[in-house]
């Protein structure tokens, strides 16, 4: 090239060269600088904002919480990115499930941030994640109906092992009044019918357990059933002597029970199992599950990304290897571990190191989605350079933690760009 030529090819990247200055290099520069000055700047601090990296408990959490997302959010994405990429080929709608999966990625991370803090609600009417995990708890052990039921005035019942027993022995042929209050009649079950008064069975117990209270001043009688009240169905009744329970039964709709001989000279007692407050689901964004919950709001994100990137290169997978492999008698998943996923090694890396210096500077999500209360057990570097640098005012030890995200991220750009050199050289 001539003299000219060079002059005029250093022109037009100049544009370039001076934006990359600008944006990249200088900040950095600034950063490097930045992190060896005190928090006004004026003083030279050295190593000490370094210091702090390891010996401050909020970065050293953080740092804890990026190696997690190092280790998990990648290898996640890409496992279930390799898993609907092979498995689309073989669905007549591949393309529109394809379309669905991609489509968390037209979402900005605030959006996806504020989808998931609902998702995570602790409430089963608002949050998405405890409704499913509620009903599925509920179909294999299903709370009581009357969780804060308790004995009102002039009752039989005392408190016992967070049920209630009866103060004194009972006898056959004598009905039993198992009366109680604190059930809200719009709360009360379903199919509670008005509660009757038993009938005296010869050699039997009977009873009747009901909500022992009717709206209006002065109005109803206590200890005995009055018109507007209702039995508590399903209420279990158990007859205990010595300790033991020796009979039971649940009352029926109108709140009438009936126990055998054997439960004659017994005390009743109405378990605690009656009165279990209803399951609310698992504190998802508590301190010990925030963090495998903002990872599955990031796996939700950019899982998609990784199915269309392995989809490509699953396209250009020569078909003949695997029809080879399956006439030699592969069943499908050796062909999938040991023809499929080593074709598409390549492919595979590329999307794990991309995923990876992704997660290393995470911000949004953990911000968005972890309550005040768990922000700390959340926290990862990213966020913690935003609290040390515009929250705690200390831009010493922020540019220090932004120096060593740097300095992680390097690494995996070399392993990435050694990668590239060696396709090329193929």
């Amino acid at each position: 090239m001539t003299g000219t030529r060079k002059a005029v090819a250093a022109l037009f990247l100049l544009p370039a060269l001076v934006l990359l200055g600008a944006l990249v290099v200088y900040p950095i520069g600034y950063s490097i600088v930045r992190s060896l000055y005190d928090a006004n700047g004026d003083g030279f601090a050295g190593i000490d904002n370094y210091k702090a990296i390891f010996t401050d408990d909020g970065i050293r959490t953080a740092l804890k919480n990026n190696v997690i997302w190092v280790v998990f959010a990648p290898a996640v994405s890409t496992a279930l990115g390799l898993v609907f990429a092979v498995l689309t080929e073989r669905v007549r709608w591949g393309t529109a499930f394809k379309l669905v999966v991609f489509m968390p990625m037209a979402i900005s991370m605030l959006a996806a941030g504020i989808i998931f803090r609902l998702v995570y609600d602790q409430d089963p009417d608002k949050g998405v994640a405890n409704a499913v995990w509620v009903g599925v708890h509920d179909t294999f052990a299903s709370s009581s109906a009357f969780p804060r039921a308790h004995p009102g005035r002039e009752s039989p019942l005392v408190p016992q092992g967070g049920g209630f027993l009866t103060r004194s022995a009972v006898r056959a042929g004598q009905p039993v009044a198992l009366p109680l209050v604190g059930v809200a009649p719009d709360q009360m079950p379903g199919d509670a019918e008005r509660a009757v008064a038993a009938k005296a069975e010869p050699g039997r117990i009977t009873g009747t357990t009901w909500q022992d209270f009717t709206r209006g001043k002065g109005v109803g009688r206590l200890g005995a059933p009055d018109p507007s009240e209702l039995g508590y169905a399903g209420m279990r009744i158990e007859a205990v002597k010595g300790g033991t329970v020796v009979a039971s039964a649940e009352a029926a709709a109108d709140g009438t029970f009936t126990l055998p001989a054997a439960a004659d000279g017994a005390r009743l007692r109405l378990p605690a199992s009656n009165f279990r407050e209803p399951y609310n689901g698992v504190d998802w964004l508590g301190p010990s599950l925030v963090t495998p919950a903002i990872i599955g709001s990031y796996v939700w994100m950019w899982a998609g990304f990784a199915m269309v990137l392995i989809a490509a290169g699953l396209a250009g997978v020569p078909r003949e290897l695997l029809e080879a492999a399956r006439v030699d008698g592969a069943n499908e998943w050796q062909v999938f571990r040991k023809v499929t996923v080593p074709l598409l090694a390549p492919v595979l890396a590329v999307v794990v190191v991309t995923l990876m210096i992704n997660v290393l500077k995470v911000f949004d999500l953990v911000y968005i989605i972890a309550p005040g209360s768990s922000q700390d057990d959340a926290n990862v570097l990213a966020l913690e350079l935003y609290r040390k640098g515009f929250a705690e005012g200390q831009p010493g030890i922020a540019s220090a933690i932004a120096v060593f995200l740097l300095l992680l991220v390097i690494p995996v750009m070399l392993f990435n760009i050694r990668r590239l050199r060696r396709e090329v050289r193929r």
